[in-house]
């Protein structure tokens, strides 16, 4: 009976280090995921400043969507210089991230948006920009402060 008893005892030692172990790795593949979210966000903000896009905004969607983690918002100029930071971000993305982003109004050079997975970003003339306003859609009124 004492076999049997230091038996069952190992066993269930053996199973809890395991279901330890096992969160364990979760909670490190979670948090090798944030930061490779984080290093995807800070590669299109990079893009994006090389490329000088104006009124750059990272607004953080964790928590307020399921469809990403961050939403980006800029403005080109010109609907060339548009189509032009679009073009140069989704090579980047491929390239450097091995992302192949999903791309809407590419070709009217007026709206761009870029679907990278975890991140979307919005690539504006400022006159379309100002009309849809996408900031007070998904910023929050005290951000929206912080920012004027």
């Amino acid at each position: 009976m004492d076999r049997r008893a230091a038996k069952e005892d190992d066993d269930l030692s053996q199973t809890r280090a395991a279901v330890l172990d096992t969160t364990a790795q979760e909670g490190a593949l979670m948090a090798a995921s944030r930061t490779g979210r984080g290093k995807l966000l800070a590669a299109i903000l990079q893009s994006l400043e090389d490329d000088k896009a104006e009124d750059v905004v990272a607004i953080d969607l964790a928590g307020k969507s399921e469809m990403a983690d961050h939403m980006v918002i800029c403005s080109g100029r010109s609907s060339r210089q548009v189509g032009s930071i679009s073009d140069k971000l989704m090579e980047r993305l491929k390239a450097d991230h091995g992302i192949i982003a999903k791309v809407e109004g590419k070709d009217q050079g007026d709206w761009v948006l870029i679907d990278a997975g975890d991140a979307i970003v919005h690539v504006f003339r400022p006159e379309v920009r100002e009309f849809y306003q996408l900031e007070k859609m998904w910023m929050t009124p005290a951000e929206l402060a912080a920012r004027a």
